[in-house]
């Protein structure tokens, strides 16, 4: 977390856990009273707002369950409207908001009012006694995050991981998409030149690798809006057709790059050589084994194969 708050919030000679259960911080105390405090005890962070009315609902719930969990947790509240910056560093976009945070980062969150038994649920997850985390669970946690958008706190899971293990495949895996997903392009080639082999061949990192290719490859074809006018005066204009999968790829809109290179395919599967559904295989190495895309493609592609 020292990444996005920096050295701010000096830690302050608060009473013991009987005496704080419950209190208000600000941005310049929120590394003392979330960040540090979370180190010794787990710390539920309420952001609310005096317009807010679910925050109402909530606040109070929150701090009933925290008092009978009898100093397990804290929790700490901050108002999104006098620490506007704090809220943006945490991707506050909605309150009520509620993280909760443990060793000094965030473990668990929800948005919105819920009902008690699923707040009590929430606590006791957080308050259970110390559990041995495996590599699996903080690769999916970094995963999660930056599924959720939030690359700079994914990148900061997988360089913790890469602290404790140089040579951790998956971890440098996670770590590069960060770097394509925060526009990094360069950092991120820059990273791989730098890798051992047995990591450069690891699977997750190959496909980061392809990921660049493409991103590479996909920026010279020409707009989506073009080629479309292309394939609509000449529906069997083929590579109209595979360069607008790769101008939708380029653009993020993966769904729609996958659906026209498999058309291409339906079409013509012999096409350059086999081309679409070399390029299709491509795609499904940048997104990853698991990802639907993957395996909603794989399944529609053996359809037109083997139909």
């Amino acid at each position: 977390m020292d990444l996005i708050f920096g050295a701010g919030g000096k830690p302050s000679g608060g009473g013991e856990a009987g005496k704080d259960l419950i209190k208000d911080t600000t941005t310049a105390s929120f590394m003392a009273d979330v960040i540090e405090a979370s180190r010794k005890v787990p710390v539920i962070v309420d952001f609310w707002a005096t317009w807010c009315g679910p925050c109402k609902q909530l606040g109070p719930l929150l701090e009933k369950v925290v008092r009978e969990a009898r100093g397990a947790v804290r929790m700490v509240k901050v108002d999104v409207d006098r620490n506007q910056d704090l809220a943006a560093q945490l991707r506050v976009q909605s309150v009520p908001m509620v993280y909760a945070f443990k060793d000094g980062r965030p473990v668990d969150a929800f948005v919105g009012a819920q009902p008690e038994s699923q707040i009590r649920a929430f606590v006791q997850r957080l308050a259970a006694g110390p559990q041995a985390v495996s590599i699996d669970d903080i690769l999916a946690e970094g995963r999660q995050l930056l599924a959720a958008g939030d690359a700079e706190g994914a990148a900061q899971v997988f360089q913790e991981i890469l602290a404790e293990d140089a040579a951790n495949g998956p971890a440098y895996g996670g770590l590069l998409r960060c770097l394509m997903a925060l526009g990094d392009t360069a950092g991120a080639r820059q990273l791989l030149s730098t890798l051992p082999d047995e990591v450069a061949k690891h699977a997750e990192v190959a496909a980061v690798r392809t990921a660049l290719e493409l991103a590479e490859s996909a920026g010279a074809v020409g707009s989506p809006a073009d080629l479309r006018r292309r394939l609509a005066s000449d529906p069997a204009d083929h590579q109209a057709r595979f360069d607008l999968a790769m101008a939708y790829y380029a653009s993020g809109e993966h769904e729609a790059a996958v659906d026209e290179l498999l058309e291409l395919v339906r079409r013509d599967r012999s096409w350059n050589e086999d081309g679409a559904r070399k390029q299709l295989v491509k795609f499904f190495e940048a997104f990853g084994t698991t990802h639907p895309l993957t395996v909603q493609g794989r399944r529609r592609l053996s359809t037109l194969l083997f139909a």
